[in-house]
Order: C-alpha cells, then sequence, then structure tokens
C-alpha cells in the first residue's frame, strides 16, 4: 500500500476498536485519526486490522503491514 490514506473512508475490524468507522483525517507511524460523526479518535495500527474503500473497493490490510510515517511509505521502493 504506497498511497496516501488520508481522505480514505476506513472501518476498524480488531477489538477493542471494532466498529469505528470514518474518513482517515491524520496519520503517523503508530495511529490513524478516525472521524466520524462529529468526533475524532486515535486508533493504534499495531494489533489492528483496517478495511479501506478506495474508488469503490475494498482493501482489508493490517495495521503493522503500513506502520511507517506516510511520507516514508509513499517513498518505498515497489
Amino acid at each position: 500500500m504506497r498511497s496516501e490514506l488520508i481522505g480514505l473512508d476506513v472501518v476498524v475490524l480488531s477489538a477493542p476498536y471494532s466498529g469505528i468507522s470514518g474518513k482517515v483525517v491524520d496519520e503517523t507511524k503508530n495511529t490513524f485519526t478516525i472521524s466520524s460523526a462529529g468526533t475524532e479518535r486515535m486508533v493504534p495500527k499495531p494489533g489492528n486490522d483496517f478495511r479501506f474503500t478506495y474508488e469503490g473497493v475494498h482493501m482489508d490490510i493490517k495495521g503493522t503491514e503500513i506502520q511507517h510515517r506516510p511520507e516514508d511509505r509513499i517513498k518505498k521502493v515497489r
């Protein structure tokens, strides 16, 4: 996953955060900030699975697979 995740719709699949869904508004190396129903929740990447929607396609991704700073992930060589 090399694209920008900020702005994508996301659903957290792992307990205890399961059911949190909304739009990614910020990202750090270890967390996502998800905006939903007027509130923002910070969810750690490690130990959680996420379902992103990009152009109508759902992608399930483990948080440990994207545990990079956003700018470093985009620069990674394929």
